[in-house]
């Protein structure tokens, strides 16, 4: 045979591929604890979305591409008058549940927010309805919205447990992008093939760069760009349903392939592996881990990296609210993780900026004993130059063993500790909280903050009796379960 050729025989799809189909097919879920915290997660979700439609910033980026646009069967935004082709209705729908960084995340070796699948999911799901309310067809209920969460969370979450995206500059998106296009294709109705040719479009997509994340040039893309990603994930999915073929070695093509293009090139443990060896690495097979083990953003719309340091400035607010001048030094003790994303000194641009910065998250609940979003807006942040001031006395310390723990799959921890010094060399203690009121071994204690969290972010939306009756819904369990779609996204139209 010539060296100059290349052999043209078309291979399997890549095992990662068949795997993730096979998943979406063929597995059951049968925990319980996995259904109980998808529908928490729904409720949290849609809250942390209607709640971001009060910033100008976000809502300007929601609606038709082409004003007037009447889609019929079109799925709607919730929390708006929108009713929209599928696609788009998946972008905004992303958009808005992002927005403000407030509900669930998915910690290890890459991060992100599994909930951002819902975008795709609820878009496909509520046109799916649609026409099967008019047709006659069999009704998508909740429970298959229930079905599709947890598969889309369980194949993101999986696939970033031992994987870090972000370590070779790319953006955790990639994997809403993946997630969303399976679940959604065998939504659809797609068979093997068609679901395979879909997740292989989503992988040789490649991914958005990490830039928008990251100090001196992070800004409000990072709140739009999962809603772009679930959207693309219902595109191709659309694609393949027509029949578009896939690309069987898209990961591990040589020289061509997602491997060897973007996830080894800039890894340099990897790039000296042989060729056989670059490819992903998993810890456990698919299942409904990454539900059950989710976190939830419960008390403040920050990082998670830095949630456990929220909690402890808050707890140190009254002990040094009053000495704020004699205030000489304060040491932040945190996880490696959490000083690769979100440590910074400097400027501040914007909104974006503050709310992926540790020094900010802590500044001010040590000064006013709480964090909401609109304290990472300009106005906020101008008014109140002791923030800034605060920022410059802090150092940041990284303690191995929360690193360490932050990576156990037993424990999961997400720690941080706060101290403050004074001038006259006296200090407060040192307020250490391992793991968030959203952690898993925190649930009897979060849900009920998660649900008056959600009472709140409804009634920003709206009327008091529209409140009570979603609020009614999403108590009665098998109730909701076997609610229509349609109806259910009737519920959350203007």
């Amino acid at each position: 045979m010539s060296a100059n050729v290349d052999l043209a025989n078309r291979p399997n799809y890549d095992q990662e591929i068949q795997d993730i189909t096979d998943y979406v097919i063929n597995y059951r879920i049968e925990s319980q604890e996995a259904l109980d915290t998808a529908i928490n997660c729904l409720m949290d979700t849609l809250g942390c979305g209607l709640l971001a439609l009060g910033f100008p910033e976000c809502s300007k980026h929601l609606g038709p591409l082409v004003k007037g646009t009447v889609v019929p069967f079109g799925a709607r935004v919730p929390g708006t008058q929108f009713v929209l082709d599928p696609v788009k209705a998946a972008w905004d729908i992303g958009c808005i549940i992002r927005w403000l960084d407030f509900n669930d995340t998915w910690l290890a070796a890459e991060w992100g927010h599994p909930s951002d699948n819902l975008g795709g999911i609820l878009a496909v799901a509520d046109h799916i309805a649609q026409q099967q309310a008019v047709t006659g067809g069999e009704p998508l209920t909740l429970e298959d919205i229930f079905t599709a969460m947890i598969k889309a969370h369980e194949i993101q979450g999986v696939l970033a447990l031992e994987n870090s995206f972000n370590r070779v500059g790319l953006c955790h998106v990639l994997l809403v992008r993946v997630a969303t296009t399976a679940v959604v294709t065998h939504m659809m109705g797609g068979d093997r093939e068609q679901i395979m040719a879909a997740i292989s479009q989503a992988w040789v997509d490649g991914s958005s760069l990490r830039t928008y994340r990251h100090a001196p040039n992070a800004g409000s893309r990072k709140s739009w760009a999962a809603g772009d990603a679930t959207s693309r994930g219902v595109r191709l999915a659309d694609m393949s349903m027509r029949g578009e073929m896939g690309i069987p070695g898209v990961l591990t093509a040589p020289q061509w392939g997602f491997y060897d293009v973007s996830f080894s090139q800039t890894n340099k443990d990897l790039a000296l592996k042989p060729a056989a060896q670059r490819k992903f690495s998993f810890q456990r097979e698919y299942g409904t881990y990454v539900m059950e083990n989710i976190l939830f953003k419960l008390s403040f719309p920050a990082e998670f990296h830095s949630q456990t340091a929220c909690e402890a400035a808050v707890i140190l607010h009254e002990q040094i609210k009053h000495r704020l001048s004699d205030i000489k030094r304060i040491e932040i003790t945190t996880h490696e993780s959490a000083i690769r994303i979100i440590s910074k000194e400097g400027e501040l641009a914007n909104p974006a900026d503050r709310d992926h910065c540790l020094q900010y998250m802590v500044a001010v609940p040590l000064l006013f004993g709480t964090l909401s979003a609109e304290h990472y807006e300009d106005q906020f942040h101008l008014a109140h130059p002791e923030i800034d001031e605060l920022r410059s006395k802090m150092a940041i310390i990284e303690d191995k063993r929360y690193s360490e723990e932050y990576h156990d799959p037993q424990k999961r921890s997400i720690a941080n500790a706060i101290q403050v010094f004074f001038n006259d060399d006296s200090s407060t203690e040192k307020v250490e909280v391992e793991y968030p009121i959203g952690h898993r071994r925190r649930r009897s204690e979060g849900n009920p903050v998660l649900k008056a969290k959600f009472e709140h972010n409804l009634a920003t939306r709206f009327p008091k009796y529209r409140c009570e009756q979603i609020i009614d819904l999403f108590e009665d369990k098998e109730k909701l379960l076997k609610t229509p779609v349609n109806r259910f996204m009737d519920m959350f139209v203007i």
